[in-house]
Formats: C-alpha cells, structure tokens, sequence
C-alpha cells in the first residue's frame, strides 16, 4: 500500500514596497548649490536674525526714551554677538593718504556697528580736508564699513601775498603749491580772487580764441580784472561780470581782424567802454586807429605814451 504524498502550493516571496524618494524643494536645491556649508549657512542666518532683532530693540528703546546707557548697552551686546566693525574698505582716493581717512572712520566710541554713526564719520572726513568735497559711508553687516571718499579736483593756483596756492573750482584752498614745480592751470592773483575763480572761468569762456594766450587774471579792489597775455601785455577789464564779458568779446573781435597782441604794445585798457586805450614804449602822442569792426562807426584806439599809470 502506497502513501500518497501531497505536495502544497509554492509561495512566491514577498517583494518589498519601493518608496518613493523624498521630494527635494526647490529651495533645498538652491541651497545646495550654493558654494558654502550648511554651518556657514546657519551663522550668517543667525547674525541676521540676530541684526534685525537688534537693530529693532534700539530703534524700540530710543524712540520710547530709554536713556543712553541702555542703548548703548544694547548696541555693545549685539557688537559682541559679531555685528562689530573690524574691516574698513576705502575708495575713491587720488590725493589723499589713506590711513589718514581709516584713522578718522575708526575714531569711534565705540566699533559695535549699531554705535558707529555713519553721518559722524561723514562730516569729520568733509571737514578734515579741502580736498574731500563729500563722503559716502556705508555698513556691510557683520563687520565691515564702506567709506568712499569725493575728492575735488584742482582748478586753478591761486597767488597772495607773495604765497602760491592750488585751489579747488569754488575756490576752496587745497595745499600749498612749489613755485619750482607749477602744474599747468590758470593763475588768479590778489585777495579774494580764488572766491572769484569761478567768474574768472565763465569770462573766459566767452573769448576761447584767448583763453590759451592768458597767462594770468588779477583780482583789482575787489571788483574787477586785469588779465596778463603769454606775450606780456596786460588787457584792464571794466567792473562787472557783464561789462567785463563785452569788452573781453571786443578785444578778441579786434585782435582776430588786425592783432593786437605780440606787436609791442605795453597794455591796453577798456575800462571805459567806448574806447580801448593802449600804451606803447616811445610814443608821446596820442594815434586814432580805426576799429576794423566796427564798420562806418570808427573806434578810437588811443595809444599813449608808456610812462603813463594805470588806474585801480
């Protein structure tokens, strides 16, 4: 007798469930990109957090009047929690020196970033110096301030009393100049005349077939202009900006149809707008010349002898 043998269904095995891989943001792929750690990540969220809340406090205490020593206190915790100021950037120099500039940003009470004031570092730098016509001073959190300096720029040399100095466009002084080694710009004489050194350049510009052949413009009695040619005579302008802007136009008119200047003549003088008065070495009696461009109207120049004064 045989025993039957039976056999029972074969069980497959039992695949696991695939998950799903986790689904990464966008943000999370940004971050990654980015070319510094996580831990760095974190500090400088931690420092900005830390800014905003700080900078709010003692914007909070101040405006409800808590005194000084508070906020100072406040500021001087957030500058110990990394928001102090240990790099100070400069640009924009061309003259001045550079540690110069640094010392007056760093002269601070205090480097805590919330306590530098950034308008105080400003107006020291601006007043330092007429070469800074303005400053620019920013801060770049945690540590850093950004100072970019202004400077004028020379316009003209500026003689006084024997005494020759650069001086900026609105005539503020700039240093002292070596009269062995001139820079090339235009030279104004007398008191006050580097206030004037602005109306100087606008006289000038009305005449341009001149202005390279001025060598220099005195400030007379404080209110008018004697210029000084390459070729050594002397032009007396009438007083006021107007007066003196018509009669520079005249001589150049008169000067480009029949020259004028580098035939010998001394000065001329047009003080008086209806006649342009010159004098000449040797000469004893006066000479009418006809004014080229004043058409059937003749201009009277009269040359008078080189002995003769000028008048203020």
């Amino acid at each position: 007798m045989s025993a039957t043998i039976k056999r029972g269904t074969a069980r497959r095995p039992v695949q696991p469930k695939r998950r799903a891989p986790p689904k990464v943001s966008v943000i999370d792929r940004m971050i990654t990109a980015l070319p510094v750690s996580e831990a760095t990540l974190r500090r400088i969220a931690t420092w900005s957090i830390m800014g905003v809340v700080g900078a709010a406090t003692l914007a909070t205490a101040t405006y409800l009047g808590v005194p000084g020593m508070v906020g100072s206190a406040i500021g001087e915790g957030i500058g110990k929690a990394g928001f102090r100021v240990t790099n100070i950037q400069i640009t924009g120099l061309n003259r001045m020196d550079h540690n110069v500039i640094y010392r007056i940003a760093a002269n601070q009470p205090s480097m805590a970033m919330p306590l530098v004031s950034l308008e105080k570092i400003r107006q020291d730098l601006v007043a330092h110096s007429g070469w800074i016509e303005d400053a620019h001073v920013s801060r770049r959190l945690p540590d850093t301030l950004i100072v970019h300096v202004v400077e004028r720029k020379p316009s003209a040399i500026w003689q006084k009393d024997g005494k020759l100095s650069l001086i900026a466009a609105n005539g503020t002084w700039l240093e002292p100049v070596d009269p062995e080694a001139m820079p090339d710009l235009p030279l104004v004489i007398g008191a006050h005349a580097n206030e004037q050194e602005p109306a100087y350049r606008q006289l000038l510009d009305v005449a341009p077939a001149l202005r390279g052949q001025v060598k220099a413009a005195t400030w007379v009695g404080n209110r008018r202009w004697t210029l000084t040619f390459e070729s050594g005579e002397t032009l007396q302008l009438p007083q006021g900006d107007e007066a003196a802007s018509k009669a520079l136009i005249k001589f150049a008119q008169m000067d480009g149809v029949r020259p004028l200047l580098g035939k010998g003549w001394l000065g001329f003088d047009m003080r008086d707008p209806t006649r342009l008065v010159a004098r000449k070495p040797g000469v004893t009696t006066n000479k009418a010349i006809t004014d080229p461009t004043a058409g059937a109207t003749p201009a009277v120049i009269e040359a008078k002898q080189s002995g003769a004064q000028a008048q203020g």
